[in-house]
Order: C-alpha cells, then structure tokens, then sequence
C-alpha cells in the first residue's frame, strides 16, 4: 500500500532504509524533497564517491539501472542508486523492461537504496508491475493538494520551521501561489532568511508577505473578496483600479475563480442549517478565523443575489477567454463585474 511523504521522511530521518523506493505522482515538492534527503543524508560524503551513483532517465535503460543495483557497495554498508526522469525510460513501455523490473524487486540487493523518482506521472496499479511495486517496494504517491488545503500545508511547513504565520498571511499566500508547494516553499523561505536570529517573535505576518513576496496586503484578490463581502464600495473599486493598473500582476481569470468559490461556498451558507463557526467552517473547509466574513456576506447576500453574482462570474469567465466578448479589456470586464456582484 503506498504510504504518505511525510511518514516516509519520518523513517528516513530514523536511518530505517528500504531496498527500492517509487516516488510517483503530479505533485513534483514530495519527490524532490523525499529523493534529496536520500541523496543528502544515507551516505557520509567520503562513502558517496564510490557508492552514489545519479542516472536520468532519458540516458539509461532498465538493463543498466538493474546492473548498477546488483553492484555491491564499496568500503561501505550500502550504495545508493537514484534515477531522477524516470517517467522517461524507455524500458517502461515494454514487457521485458518491466519483468526485469519486476524481478528486481521482488528480491532486492540488500545493500542497494534503488530511488526512482517518478514525476508527474503514475504506473497502472492494475498491471502486474505497479502490484509488485505496491507490494514489494516504498510505493509513494504524491498527490496534488486541494485548494482548500493549502492553508493548512502552510501553517505546518512554518512551524516545521520553527515559525508562526498570521491568517491573514496564511491567505494572501495561499490565493496568490495556489497549490504550487516548491514556490510556496521557496516563498516562505524568502521571508524566513530575512528574520533576525533574535527576533523573539518568529511570526510572518503581512507585511512580511508584502516586503519579501511583492504581494500587496491592500491591493489583492484577497482583499477585494473582503470588500465585497462587507459590501465596502469604495475600498472594491480602489482594487479593481488598481489591477487595472497592474493586469500583469493580477490576470483577470484567476481572481474570477476564486471570486466564483467564494459566491459558492455562499450558497453552501445559505442552504446549511448549522450555522454554528465550527459547523460552517467544516461545511465550507476554511479556517473558523474567516467564518465570519462569510457570515457578514451572507447577510449582505441574499440567495437570489448570490445565485445572481454566481450567473455574472460566469459571464465574465467567459469574456475574459474571449467566448461572446464584444471587444471588452480585462480591465472593463473585471470593473463591471464588479458593480454588477454590487449592486
């Protein structure tokens, strides 16, 4: 059965090595993290010269990946073998690749940590050797996170960190980035390098995410959906002014989507009759921090206008990807849209 990232890290940090490792799936962060913490850490750096061998994909077929796994290790307990690309090899796609595959992994070298990184891309797991891999070897699934599950994915990498992180700054990273966890990372870390050793504080906030990730804490989607939600004219249309100033940085599609969610997760509002902070924030999968604002919108909502506003992001996806616009700019499109869910 394949087991989760972190509780493979877990046993990596603990030295509990097994012989064949597969790390597959769309979600690139888990692969590399997993693969590079056995590149990093499972030899000193005197055993690494004889006993690390790095091969991709493109370059190498099942035949010579195989060999190099029965090579017994050099003045050393163990050797490891990574194949990075291996979504690449040839060998995949035919019968007497996979059997040599198949065949090795049923009866390992000891001694050999044989590390396939699998990227962006799955075995069949109805097919003999995506079943022997699932039964035999580390079988990994890194899957893409939910939108919805980002935030939390945030909160934990700072406090593996050693770091706190505001609600606040939580959601503009999390509506700006997505689900890309590298640029997440990468992000964060940005901030993070920037704090004192003896900041007693160690808590990202804001403005933090402002200065170091270029994200506006005034001017953002984030920010737009608060206005409307309170239903505050003037702050909504000082933010649809100010994308109009800076499209590059504020495509239109991304922030109707989003805007979209936010008019759906309303009719969620409406229709549930929990509307307790901890009912609501479970129906609609937030943090209970903006329970809240949906409970203020929802009162400056009713379901007609809110099944209305839903029908005008519709209309304006679809003039924003060019489907029956008259000749409309982002600009223009994301204004009257504006007015429109308004008023």
């Amino acid at each position: 059965m394949a087991q989760q990232p972190d509780q493979v890290l877990q046993n990596l940090k603990q030295q509990r090595y097994a012989p064949v490792y597969f790390l597959q799936g769309e979600e690139a962060y888990y692969i590399d993290q997993l693969a590079n913490y056995i590149e990093e850490h499972t030899l000193s750096e005197s055993e690494k010269g004889f006993n690390q061998l790095v091969m991709y994909g493109k370059d190498v077929d099942m035949s010579a990946i195989i060999t190099n796994a029965k090579r017994y290790p050099m003045m050393s307990d163990r050797q490891v073998v990574m194949i990075k690309e291996a979504q690449e090899i040839q060998s995949f796609n035919t019968q007497a690749g996979q059997l040599m595959l198949e065949n090795y992994v049923k009866n390992p070298l000891p001694s050999t940590i044989l590390v396939f990184c699998y990227k962006y891309k799955t075995l069949d797991g109805r097919k003999a050797l995506g079943k022997t891999i699932d039964k035999f070897a580390v079988l990994v699934n890194a899957n893409k996170l939910y939108d919805n599950q980002v935030p939390e994915w945030i909160i934990r990498y700072a406090k593996h960190r050693g770091f706190a992180i505001d609600n606040h700054a939580v959601q503009l990273l999390a509506d700006y980035i997505g689900n890309n966890l590298q640029r997440l990372a990468n992000e964060i870390e940005k901030i993070l390098v920037n704090f004192k050793k003896d900041d007693p504080s160690r808590l990202i906030d804001p403005d933090h995410v402002q200065k170091y990730v270029g994200i506006s804490k005034e001017y953002n989607v984030f920010e737009l959906q608060k206005s409307l939600a309170i239903k505050d004219v003037l702050k909504a249309n000082q933010i649809a002014y100010y994308f109009e100033a800076n499209l590059k940085a504020n495509p239109i599609i991304p922030v109707v989507a989003l805007l979209f969610t936010f008019f759906s997760k309303l009719l969620l509002v409406h229709h549930t009759s929990d509307k307790s902070e901890r009912g609501l924030a479970g129906i609609l999968k937030v943090n209970p921090f903006f329970v809240k604002e949906y409970r203020a919108a929802a009162a400056n909502y009713p379901l007609q206008k809110v099944v209305q506003n839903i029908h005008h992001l519709r209309v304006a996806d679809m003039h924003a990807k060019g489907i029956d616009n008259t000749g409309g700019s982002d600009a223009q499109i994301l204004k009257e849209l504006v007015f429109k869910l308004l008023h």
